[in-house]
Parts: C-alpha cells; sequence; structure tokens
C-alpha cells in the first residue's frame, strides 16, 4: 500500500493534507535567519545596543545576538505553526519569502555591507 492509498483510505487526499506546520518551520527559519542579520547591523550601528546585548562578559554581543535570535525564531515558529496548523499554504510563496529573508540575514552578517551605511 502506498502513502496515497493510506491518506485517501483514511478519509484525506494528498491535497488536503495541511502543510501548514511545515511552512512554519521554513519560513520560521527565514525570520531567525533576518533576525540574527538585523541584531548584528544595528549593534554596529548603535554602541547602546551592542551594550545591552553583552549577556555574557567573554563572549560580547554575539551572546545577546544569538539568544535573542533563537527566541525570535521560537515564538515565529510557533505562532505560524499555531496559526497555519490547519491550512493549506501556498509553498512557492513561503519558499521565496524565506529565500529572501535567509538573503537579507546573510548580508546584514557581512562586514562590508555595513561599511555601505556607517
Amino acid at each position: 500500500m502506498t502513502m496515497s492509498q493510506n491518506a485517501v483510505e483514511f478519509g484525506k487526499t494528498v491535497e488536503t493534507i495541511p502543510n501548514g506546520p511545515g511552512a512554519a518551520a521554513i519560513l520560521a527559519a527565514g525570520v531567525g535567519c533576518a533576525a540574527i542579520g538585523v541584531l548584528a547591523f544595528a549593534s554596529e550601528l548603535s554602541p547602546g545596543l551592542r551594550g545591552l546585548l553583552n549577556f555574557y562578559n567573554p563572549v560580547g554581543p554575539l551572546s545577546g545576538k544569538t539568544t535573542v535570535t533563537i527566541i525570535v525564531w521560537l515564538v515565529a515558529w510557533y505562532g505560524l505553526s499555531r496559526i497555519w496548523r490547519k491550512e493549506t499554504v501556498n509553498m512557492r510563496a513561503v519558499n521565496i519569502a524565506a529565500l529572501v529573508l535567509l538573503g537579507l540575514g546573510f548580508l546584514l552578517t557581512f562586514p562590508p555591507f555595513w561599511y555601505l551605511f556607517v
């Protein structure tokens, strides 16, 4: 018995199985990537924020950037998965948004990019 036959037997076709929880995980990963980029860039521009993100002196502000990013990622994942738990969402749009956020996060953690604005 194939997986699609199994799904049909239980009253659901592959097209009606919600993909929202999976989409939430993918988009939350993009949000997390963008969050660390934004925090890295903002802490370079603001000495006050850099000091605020210094949770552990031997590591410096990186400790706060990563901690806050993990919290943002988990909150985004939880929130999106609750909203989309029974939804079938457009995966193409979710994947494109996640890739754009990933690219933004990468750019904002790249020091030569910072110097265009500093």
